[in-house]
């Protein structure tokens, strides 16, 4: 069987298996820090150092040119998280306290990525097609005010927001086309086409009902958005690479929840501008090293950076900041067929304190993440990679807020705890 051939029949089986799953995850913000085994196991350094068809993909189109044949990629990742909710609530019985963990589940983020190289030809063409961006939080009510923050709301006699559950899955697809300007520099654009979906219970960016009550936002669908990545990749003397690359916001189109009482809310949300600064050294015998510098605008972005109630009592969004992150990896060749990797990501948490009642149901505050991975050729174009990624625990710790005129409830408390564990596994095709 040629190698044409196998390379097409791979890419039949990962759309299905891209078709059949869903996309979460929990890393930088709502952003996962890399994609596939061998970016995750670089700690998601890749836009100058391409080294699979799934990171050069996702962090810098131009980089394509920089992979040394046509390949072409898929991988699952099985995300675990572990968190937990507590809170504490003053009244004149006492203060009322407790904790409660969370049942979001194993999640599964897929992957496919293919690149094509012509022979004798300046371009490059790929797409990938990944899970970018998500979460999930589950955590059971609390009906007899144990855990106040999960206490029924106060329309029904509670003090808090009863059960919680929200996710949200962001689907990627990026055709990109790269041009080698020369041997030494490239530029590549991606325009980007995003699934989304976004479901919350209870639905708190939209306005209450009548008698105060938040309701549920699970009844939604799949919405549509897009954008445009652009970059420029370059091999430098003496074993040292650049890379730039810009991912501008992906704007989706309005999300809608089918309501108990009869209505649609529709909820702007939108995925932030990301920037992508990378460096690379190969000088060294068997080594690279490898880092990126990332800035994420939350701040700016509809329904992450916009903070505190509107006036219909909805929130106006989850009050992120934006940050930026430093993403190192580093890779050893042992032999021909065997590669070993390690990673470290460390990024600034978009959610402060103060902001830790609106983020309930999204505490994605992971600040440092560790990766180590391996890359084995099983046969001469066929190579089997594998990443172990944890997320290392981190809380935040603010007050209730209300709406005007209460404010901050002094001598409260909400508090989120979470860490994460993930294992991650591929086949590359070379061709």
């Amino acid at each position: 069987m040629s190698d044409r051939i196998v390379s097409r029949m791979t890419l039949v089986l990962a759309w299905s298996c891209m078709l059949g799953l869903a996309t979460v995850a929990r890393a930088q913000g709502l952003a996962l820090s890399g994609v596939g085994p061998v970016n995750r196991s670089m700690g998601g350094a890749a836009t100058a150092a391409p080294l699979d068809a799934a990171g050069a993909l996702h962090w810098n189109p131009a980089s394509i040119s920089g992979l040394p044949s046509s390949e072409v990629a898929f991988g699952l990742e099985l995300l675990l998280a572990d968190a937990e909710l507590s809170s504490s609530f003053p009244t004149p019985l006492g203060t009322l306290s407790g904790s409660d963990g969370g049942e979001p589940g194993v999640a599964p983020i897929p992957m496919v990525a293919l690149v094509h190289k012509p022979c004798h030809s300046r371009w490059t063409y790929g797409v990938g097609m990944y899970g970018v961006a998500g979460f999930r939080s589950n955590y059971p009510a609390s009906p007899n005010l144990e855990n106040p923050i999960l206490s029924p709301q106060p329309a029904d006699g509670g003090l808090g927001l009863g059960a919680v559950f929200a996710e949200a899955e962001i689907l990627q697809i990026a055709p990109t086309v790269s041009y080698a300007l020369t041997e030494r520099l490239s530029v590549g654009v991606a325009p980007t086409i995003n699934l989304a979906r976004v479901a919350a219970d209870p639905l708190f960016l939209a306005p209450p009902d009548a008698e105060g009550r938040y309701l549920s936002g699970r009844g939604t669908r799949w919405a549509w958005g897009g954008g445009i990545q652009a970059g420029v990749y370059h091999i430098g003397p003496a074993g040292w690479h650049w890379g730039l690359s810009v991912k501008s916001p992906q704007w989706f189109e309005d999300f809608r929840f089918k309501t108990q009482d009869g209505q649609v809310a529709k909820v702007d949300i939108d995925y932030p501008l990301i920037v992508s600064l990378g460096g690379a050294y190969s000088g060294w015998e068997r080594w690279l090293l490898a880092y990126d510098v990332r800035f994420f605008d939350y701040a700016s972005t509809p329904g992450l950076g916009n903070e505190g109630y509107g006036a219909s009592g909805e929130l106006r969004g989850l009050g992120w900041q934006s940050i930026m992150s430093v993403h190192t990896g580093v890779q050893y060749k042992v032999s021909e067929c065997l590669y070993l990797r390690a990673g470290y990501v460390f990024q600034q948490n978009p959610i402060h304190d103060s902001e830790s009642f609106f983020n309930v149901a999204s505490p994605l505050i992971v600040q440092h993440v560790g990766s180590v991975g391996a890359s084995y050729a099983l046969a001469r174009n066929v190579i089997l990679s594998v990443a172990y990624i944890h997320g290392f625990q981190n809380d935040v710790e603010g007050p209730y807020v209300l709406p005007d005129p209460v404010g901050p409830v002094p001598g409260s408390s909400v508090s989120s705890r979470i860490a994460a564990y993930a294992l991650s596994v591929g086949f590359t095709v070379r061709y």
